[in-house]
């Protein structure tokens, strides 16, 4: 997911996506920890992810206090 679509949610769906994506990265977690993970690169594609949305969520909350 790209950041400037991440820009054009709002807060409530921001959080909404940060956790869908820390769900998605738990499950994840889980595969890799029962060796049902083919392809480990999708973790860190989900940490970057999450991430970013966070990163997205807290500029807007700022910038909706000043």
């Amino acid at each position: 997911m790209n950041a400037s679509e991440l820009r054009a949610k709002d807060v409530a769906a921001l959080e909404k996506e940060v956790a869908d994506l820390l769900r998605a990265h738990f499950n994840l977690r889980m595969q890799k920890g029962t060796q049902q993970l083919t392809n480990h690169t999708l973790l860190g594609e989900a940490r970057r992810d999450i991430a970013r949305a966070k990163t997205v969520l807290a500029e807007k909350k700022k910038g909706a206090t000043k």
